[in-house]
């Protein structure tokens, strides 16, 4: 109440009327003041509560009025995941010839949606590609939106009930590569997605270099997660998404994952990453990360814009002649 109790004397010294200014208008006016912060308070609470805490998912999203339309080319649909025992939606891109050019293979973008988001989230990375395409700027490619749920990192949890990054590898992408026709290696995968998504696809691509010959962190955050583990108190570990053992966290510190992967990173993927100068929550660490491969010697384009913040679609817009052009020149490259 000390911000209350400061407004009440600020309008009974100098805003309210001399006559007004009694002991039973100050009982009032702060009675009132006093209901609209519980009200407040009581709101932001309700707000929070629907918030989820932890990772958790959806398996099966609908898009939102916000996603529609969907794209041409593009389906809505769903695989098995033996993991988790559930059905999964995903989102999948087929360029215009596909129906027609029966023996032609095709490679294939995974794009990653950020925090929060679903397998509709990044549809507007379909119809920028889709735009492309059709103006002839970039050869025709399957994109593919999985869902990665509400901060899960797209990784395996240690409790074992999100499995993300097991089923993202070992399971969707087989599934694709079996069901539609893809160039099912490295040379024509490549990986991409935005905040939590961009964190993942880093992870992923340098953790498993021989899947992908591209990735394209876009705000990414990237974490020292050992020595965030240096620093959680024991009891606190167990809450955490990779639990108590630190072999878990050190396979997926992307610090450690580079270092140890260097000589195949070098050889096998090539790395993009952006980020905005005002995006406060992301561009340390992206910065430092930066670094790190300066330090290994990992050649990679680094792209710092000007005051752009965390915000997705401005970072598209910003870049859009351009954004599919880093996967294109990688799986040139990586086919000689």
């Amino acid at each position: 109440m000390v911000r209350e109790l400061t407004i009440v004397q600020h309008f009974m010294t100098e805003r309210f009327p001399k006559s007004l200014r009694t002991p039973t208008m100050r009982i009032l006016v702060t009675a009132l003041l006093f209901t609209l912060s519980f009200c407040n308070s009581a709101l932001a609470q309700k707000s929070a509560d629907k918030l989820p805490v932890g990772p958790s998912i959806k398996w099966i999203n609908e898009p939102k009025d916000k996603d529609l339309p969907i794209p041409s080319g593009t389906s809505h649909l769903t695989f098995h995941s033996q993991l988790v025992n559930q059905n999964i939606g995903f989102c999948i891109y087929l360029p215009p010839s596909y129906a027609t050019a029966t023996k032609q293979r095709f490679p294939v973008i995974y794009n990653l949606h950020g925090n929060g988001g679903t397998e509709f989230t990044s549809l507007d990375s379909i119809r920028l590609l889709d735009e492309g395409i059709t103006a002839g700027r970039w050869p025709e490619m399957i994109m593919v939106l999985p869902n990665g749920g509400h901060s899960t990192f797209y990784k395996n949890s240690a409790d074992g009930k999100y499995p993300m990054e097991s089923i993202f590898l070992k399971e969707l992408i087989p599934f694709i590569d079996t069901n539609y026709r893809t160039i099912a290696s490295r040379e024509g995968r490549c990986i991409e997605g935005f905040s939590m998504g961009g964190r993942g696809a880093t992870r992923l691509a340098l953790k498993h270099p021989e899947m992908f010959c591209s990735l394209f962190c876009q705000a990414g955050n990237v974490p020292h997660l050992l020595d965030q583990f240096d620093i959680t108190e024991p009891a606190e570990r167990k809450k955490l998404l990779l639990g108590e053992d630190r072999a878990a966290w050190e396979a997926d510190d992307v610090y450690a994952v580079a270092t140890k992967n260097a000589s195949l990173i070098r050889k096998n993927v090539r790395i993009q990453i952006a980020c905005g100068t005002k995006d406060g929550g992301h561009i340390k660490t992206i910065r430092d990360f930066h670094q790190h491969l300066q330090d290994l010697e990992v050649d990679h384009t680094y792209i710092e814009l000007e005051g752009l913040g965390h915000q997705r679609t401005q970072m598209m817009e910003l870049m859009k002649p351009v954004w599919f052009d880093y996967h294109v020149e990688s799986m040139k490259r990586s086919s000689r």
